[in-house]
């Protein structure tokens, strides 16, 4: 297993149904439950462990999660209001090594990722199969459709806990 895709990389349900969106969906509400079942879980000392030489501590993959999921929201309430928007990235990398990210009690962000999660959940459970065909534009992957960002959100949280699970574990 490489530990930089401990669930393997990323792949698009190109024929995404219900079913395939309730999964995503319930994948994405869990998040704030599953990291904080997986910090619970940590050694001492492990939240300022990184989870594979060169990666993140798990306190940095908290608060990436909660940097990157601020983003999700906002990107799927854009496709959801606008026509095709352009949507914007963040150096994640950089973020990452900010002081907050850094050093900052990983329960603001678990704060953020419970409000954030519980308002994105009760957004999508809403949608019509028509407004998860909405587009959007991303500098990096193109064309995306509500459906790849609510897919690629929930691989994103599932990837992030293994992360955490890995210091858990001794990597």
């Amino acid at each position: 297993m490489d530990p930089r895709y401990p669930v393997g990389k990323f792949e698009l349900d190109k024929d995404a149904t219900p079913e395939t969106r309730r999964t995503c969906i319930a994948q994405l509400d869990a998040l704030p439950r599953d990291v904080a079942q997986a910090l619970a879980q940590l050694p001492p000392q492990g939240l300022d462990t990184p989870y594979r030489a060169g990666g993140w501590t798990a306190r940095q993959v908290v608060h990436h999660l909660a940097d990157s999921h601020m983003n999700a929201y906002s990107r799927i309430k854009l496709a959801l209001s606008e026509e095709a928007p352009a949507l914007k990235t963040y150096p994640e990398e950089v973020w990452a090594e900010m002081p907050d990210a850094r050093t900052a009690d990983p329960a603001i962000s678990m704060s953020i990722l419970e409000g954030v999660h519980r308002r994105l959940t009760l957004q999508l459970e809403a949608l019509s199969p028509e407004q998860f065909a909405r587009t959007a534009t991303h500098p990096q992957w193109g064309t995306i459709t509500v459906d790849f960002l609510v897919q690629v959100y929930a691989w994103h949280c599932r990837h992030h806990v293994a992360h955490i699970k890995q210091v858990r574990v001794g990597g």
